[in-house]
């Protein structure tokens, strides 16, 4: 039987590639004469460049940039066929706050980012995909801005320390990146503001409370009518804490993420020759739903008549939604291993046993 093994990463568990391997790992125990191809996938936010590298190969950039709260930290941009990717996660991502704080959630800047598109534009590429999710932050991309060269002057004309949005009343010297072309790769179609924006939705999981979803609500509001293009509306405005809106304010055009990904690593070819789907993540919930990565494989299988399975970390999804989103069946790590704790405690071989068991359900 010929098996795609896609899964997306499961939390902050496991990556996309470990939990391919994972997934394999169990299945050839019970079906070893099973083909599989692996094909670990993200949707621009952690794990975007690394899934693309796995794939495709490409060049690496490394170099050290500001981390969310100001230390530096390690991060790397990829180059591939003139083109650069860049994870904005890497810079100022969530697994880099370990104490998440409505002081820390007020205070992340997406400075890091700018730096590595700057690293990206430097370095001659032709256009520059930047991937939003994952990140700590909340500031309107003002870091990033700061960092390709805009400045933010308060109410008094002086520059305001860091480019921070909160103090900005005047924004100069918008970033020229030289007729780079910018893509925003993104699956959240959140505006920038109000109940579905980035603070109130993205907020309380980057350490906001009530009082500073509300402040970073207006600090992002009042930084929007800085911006050269009034993008506030726009669909994905609100990726990364608002990061997504100061890339299409400089002109970047949105795609999906798990699209991109899904054209770059050859998941149509891959399904074309399939006799079955398998994609995972850390949560199979309503979410999952819009447009995520693992209802990507399940649309795909289900274009070309072949069984869509879920392997997640939990499942909260009905049967009945599952199977309108092209899913037959959806199977849950914690479920199978005893509980939550058990199966957080081996990631790995508890989501190898689910396969295996599953792959002895389905196999041929």
């Amino acid at each position: 039987m010929r098996v795609v093994v896609a899964p997306d990463s499961f939390g902050g568990t496991l990556s996309a590639t470990a939990a391919a391997r994972a997934i394999e790992a169990g299945w050839r125990t019970a079906a070893p004469d099973d083909e599989l191809t692996l094909l670990p996938l993200a949707d621009g936010g952690t794990g975007f460049v690394d899934v693309l590298h796995a794939a495709r190969g490409g060049t690496w950039h490394e170099l050290a940039v500001t981390g969310p709260l100001g230390d530096p930290v390690d991060a790397r941009w990829l180059e591939l066929d003139g083109v650069a990717y860049v994870e904005s996660a890497a810079a100022c991502g969530l697994h880099l706050v370990t104490d998440r704080t409505p002081a820390t959630a007020r205070r992340a800047s997406t400075r890091g980012v700018g730096e590595l598109v700057a690293d990206a534009r430097d370095a001659g590429v032709t256009e520059v995909v930047v991937g939003l999710g994952g990140s700590a932050t909340t500031d309107g991309g003002a870091g990033m801005l700061a960092a390709l060269g805009a400045v933010a002057l308060d109410a008094a004309g002086e520059p305001v320390p860091d480019g921070a949005p909160a103090g900005a009343a005047r924004l100069t010297g918008m970033p020229d990146l030289g007729g780079i072309a910018l893509v925003a790769a993104a699956d959240v179609d959140n505006p920038l503001l109000g109940p579905h924006g980035a603070a109130a939705v993205f907020g309380p999981q980057k350490g906001a409370d009530n009082a500073a979803v509300a402040e970073l609500d207006g600090v992002l509001a009042r930084f929007a009518d800085l911006l050269p293009r009034d993008v506030r509306d726009e669909p994905g405005a609100g990726a990364a804490g608002g990061l997504g809106a100061a890339l299409l304010a400089l002109g970047a055009r949105r795609v999906s993420g798990a699209g991109l990904v899904r054209e770059l690593v050859g998941l149509d070819a891959a399904l074309d020759a399939a006799d079955l789907a398998v994609t995972g993540e850390g949560s199979f919930d309503w979410q999952s739903l819009r447009g995520k990565l693992v209802t990507t494989v399940a649309r795909g299988a289900a274009d070309r008549g072949i069984p869509c399975l879920v392997l997640a970390g939990q499942v909260s999804v009905g049967r009945r939604e599952a199977g309108a989103a092209g899913v037959d069946s959806a199977y849950s790590v914690a479920e199978d291993a005893g509980g939550v704790e058990a199966s957080m405690a081996d990631p790995a071989g508890t989501l190898s046993a689910l396969a295996a068991r599953v792959a002895r359900q389905w196999s041929r």
